[in-house]
């Protein structure tokens, strides 16, 4: 595909850097409400953006894999980065956290075995490419969505 950012990584997939159009950067509460502002905050900047409904629901989803992941297994703090190539429209997703805690969140470690566990499937199947990269003080888990019409 053509939709790869490859931000400083090699990932599957991964091609050169392109520039991007910023939709913006939030800070988010580090909590399981998270994942619902997150999915908000996106809505508005896809529609924006104008992306068709299909790929607006891809990037949802990715959002709000990321997101549930990062609430669930890492640390605060935790912030929303969108961002669109202007000439393939694909739509990069950045959620950056304080890095992994100690123990899992309440609602994973509550779940069986069977019941979580899938978002990272969920993201393969929804993404152009997709991984993590460290920086001083945070992790960013990042994934890129084609989000042309």
């Amino acid at each position: 595909m053509t939709c790869v950012y490859a931000p400083n990584i090699a990932p599957r997939h991964a091609t050169a850097r392109r520039p991007r159009a910023s939709g913006g950067a939030w800070p988010l509460a580090h909590r399981p409400e998270a994942a619902g502002e997150a999915r908000r905050i996106t809505k508005r900047v896809l529609t924006q953006w104008r992306v068709a409904d299909e790929a607006a629901d891809s990037v949802l989803l990715t959002v709000s894999e990321l997101v549930t992941n990062a609430v669930e297994h890492a640390q605060p703090p935790l912030n929303l980065d969108l961002s669109r190539d202007p000439g393939t429209r694909c739509v990069h997703i950045e959620i950056s956290d304080g890095g992994p805690a100690a123990s899992d969140g309440d609602w994973a470690a509550s779940c069986t075995r069977g019941e979580h566990g899938r978002g990272l499937d969920i993201i393969d199947q929804l993404t152009a490419a997709h991984g993590d990269r460290q920086e001083p003080g945070h992790v960013i888990h990042w994934a890129d969505v084609d989000a042309r019409a």
